[in-house]
């Protein structure tokens, strides 16, 4: 077979079908299609024995090429031999009958994936380029591209989308001056230790004396003594707890598994002796105590918030009667004496 002439149909070839092999008459490949040479990556494929490097499975072939010459026009249905088989389309074409590309009775076997061939762009890391600008697996190759563009795309689209909502529900339930949780933090926090059937104790904390504070010192005075209360607040409980600031100088706290009246009473201790520390502003001192109020969830078969917060408001009035920088726990007393006194106020003063 003479070099000059296969290599200008190889050329031909490696346009039209590049997953080509030219086979002669004895069954040795003399040229290879570039995305044969590509899924092959044999050494020396040239001068390798055809069905050495594949088992032709149906339809069933006489030995060697002349089964192959036999079976042109067919569709011959292939395995590549390997450590992992790879299945295969083709179809075989007698080469002309042409002195110029030597003895007669050679083949032209043109290969192609069928529906594997998304398993082989993988595998083999075929790109558009290795397939004839024909062959329909272009058009699948481009449209699994634009998939996995889109894709891509709509991934990081909703990465985006999911950490601005979280951010937006991180604001929505963040009060702007302390950082500490707000109102609308409290029903969910609540929520879910109800639903763990945890056990905690919600204490209402009011401080004391904030008013004079505006009143003599102004606002901005005010809101540096909120940001110093709140970040004693966040110093004094454990982790797990949650701090909300509820109203302008009002806060709740939600202490988890902290349900005995000694460890209350220890933990308001020291919360109303931080409270109590003088608060520098401007060359000026703010002086501010508090009183607390608190209630267990034990208390109840089952915890509601309101009901709980209602009682937690009672312990907070009685704490704010008796004389202000102190802790009252709740206990039903406490409803019936208010009970008996319809007149009286209930919120702290």
């Amino acid at each position: 077979m003479r070099p000059g002439a296969i290599a200008s149909l190889g050329a031909l070839l490696d346009v039209l079908c590049p997953m080509h092999l030219i086979v002669d008459a004895m069954g040795r490949i003399t040229h290879a299609g570039p995305t044969a040479r590509k899924v092959l990556n044999t050494k020396g494929l040239i001068g390798c024995d055809f069905l050495d490097l594949f088992e032709v499975r149906r339809p069933r072939l006489e030995p060697g090429v002349p089964g192959l010459r036999a079976a042109a026009g067919r569709r011959l249905h292939c395995v590549l031999r390997g450590p992992v088989e790879t299945e295969l389309k083709g179809v075989a074409v007698p080469l002309p009958e042409d002195r110029a590309l030597g003895p007669p009775g050679g083949v032209i076997v043109d290969l192609s994936f069928g529906i594997g061939v998304m398993d082989a762009v993988g595998r083999h890391d075929l790109r558009s380029a290795d397939f004839a600008v024909t062959d329909l697996a272009v058009e699948m190759l481009y449209l699994v591209e634009a998939k996995a563009v889109v894709t891509d795309a709509w991934q990081k689209l909703n990465q985006r989308l999911q950490g601005a909502k979280a951010v937006a529900e991180q604001e929505a339930h963040t009060d702007t001056l302390t950082g500490l949780g707000n109102r609308r933090a409290l029903e969910p926090a609540i929520r879910r230790l109800t639903e763990s059937e945890e056990a905690f104790t919600l204490m209402h904390l009011d401080l004391d004396f904030f008013k004079s504070v505006n009143d003599t010192l102004g606002h901005a005075a005010g809101d540096h003594v909120l940001r110093r209360v709140a970040q004693i607040l966040r110093e004094e409980i454990r982790k797990g707890d949650t701090v909300i600031r509820v109203g302008g100088d009002e806060f709740v706290l939600i202490l988890v598994g902290c349900t005995s009246e000694e460890e209350l009473s220890r933990i308001s201790g020291r919360l109303i002796e931080r409270l109590e520390e003088p608060v520098a502003f401007n060359g000026e001192v703010a002086r501010i105590s508090g009183s607390i109020g608190t209630t267990r969830s034990g208390t109840y078969a089952t915890p509601r918030l309101a009901v709980m917060m209602d009682d937690a408001d009672l312990a907070l009035y009685a704490a704010k009667q008796a004389g202000r920088g102190c802790h009252k726990a709740f206990a039903p007393a406490l409803r019936k004496a208010v009970e008996s006194r319809p007149g009286d106020a209930v919120t702290p003063v």
